[in-house]
């Protein structure tokens, strides 16, 4: 049988095809412009980069499949013996033009490190203007998911998972409503590969209604400003959080490709406090906190 790093890292490939035609379709406007890279110590990528499309201000979607070894002092914080690893996964994150669309992240991974082998990955949304309907929409997409892999995985420790990864400690607050979050998974490897492209799968059906319902809904100053303040905690977590971004910056990837994540426009506030009773306190009072979505009628 093909070695599972090289069916991975096929299928990782081709979902990244899948991801930017479907967005590229409902953009109407905006083409995706593919950058081919070469690691140096092995491997490398393609980095896709939509920007200034008519939906999208800036998405990217990136394929990588690197190997080599580690730094000694970073190979300590992965499991694994010795310094020689591989990895293969897709990154996105989408940052949509109109306020009521919310910013979008996903991604999935195989990784070895010695005789560790191991998926990694998730999917979170962060609205600006939360929808109920939006957000019940995104979680009951990943619970089902795991559903189907009921044995394999767990939704509720997946969903806490990515409540308490995707967390601002320096703000006390969440990025935004969470989704499902898992790392270092082994042990059956077949199935949860499985499990991993049923998750690469969904993503479109769990996003694009959300895109469709809200990308064309009028917004004003005001809304846009309050987006890009919110962006400013994305960059955040981000540069200071993120383990992919810092797997990548210390395993010699591509800046660029790394960096694809942040948003274009951002602006930070001195001690921004919301009105009380208005669209953006409600962010605060009632989305940004761990909630079980997926159970809402």
């Amino acid at each position: 049988m093909t070695p599972l790093r090289t069916r991975a890292a096929a299928y990782f490939r081709s979902l990244q095809d899948t991801i930017c035609s479907a967005l590229e379709a409902l953009d109407g406007a905006g083409r995706f412009r593919e950058d081919a890279w070469q690691r140096e110590g092995g491997g490398g990528g393609r980095s896709r980069v939509l920007a200034e499309g008519a939906v999208f201000e800036k998405a990217g979607v990136n394929f990588s499949e690197v190997f080599g070894q580690m730094a000694l002092e970073f190979a300590k914080q992965v499991p694994g013996e010795g310094l020689d690893f591989t990895a293969a996964g897709i990154s996105l994150v989408l940052h949509p033009r109109n306020p009521f669309v919310p910013t979008v992240h996903a991604n999935f991974r195989f990784l070895t490190k010695g005789e560790k082998q191991w998926f990694g990955g998730g999917a979170d949304l962060t609205p600006y203007y939360p929808f109920r309907d939006d957000v019940i929409h995104f979680h009951r997409s990943w619970r089902d998911v795991c559903r189907r892999h009921a044995g394999t995985v767990d939704y509720a420790r997946f969903k806490k998972w990515c409540d308490d990864y995707f967390y601002l400690p320096h703000r006390s607050e969440p990025r935004g409503v969470g989704g499902i979050f898992f790392d270092y998974l082994e042990g059956d490897l077949e199935r949860l590969f499985a499990f991993v492209r049923d998750c690469g799968d969904t993503f479109l059906e769990a996003y694009l209604p959300i895109t469709r319902r809200r990308k064309d809904l009028p917004y004003g100053e005001r809304e846009r400003a309050f987006q890009e303040f919110r962006r400013g905690r994305y960059v955040e977590f981000n540069l200071l959080y993120d383990r992919g971004t810092l797997f990548g910056l210390k395993t010699g990837g591509r800046t660029e490709s790394i960096l694809m994540s942040l948003p274009p426009v951002v602006r930070w506030y001195y001690d921004y406090r919301p009105e009380p009773g208005s669209r953006e306190a409600e962010l605060y009072e009632t989305y940004l906190k761990p909630h079980d979505w997926a159970a809402e009628a």
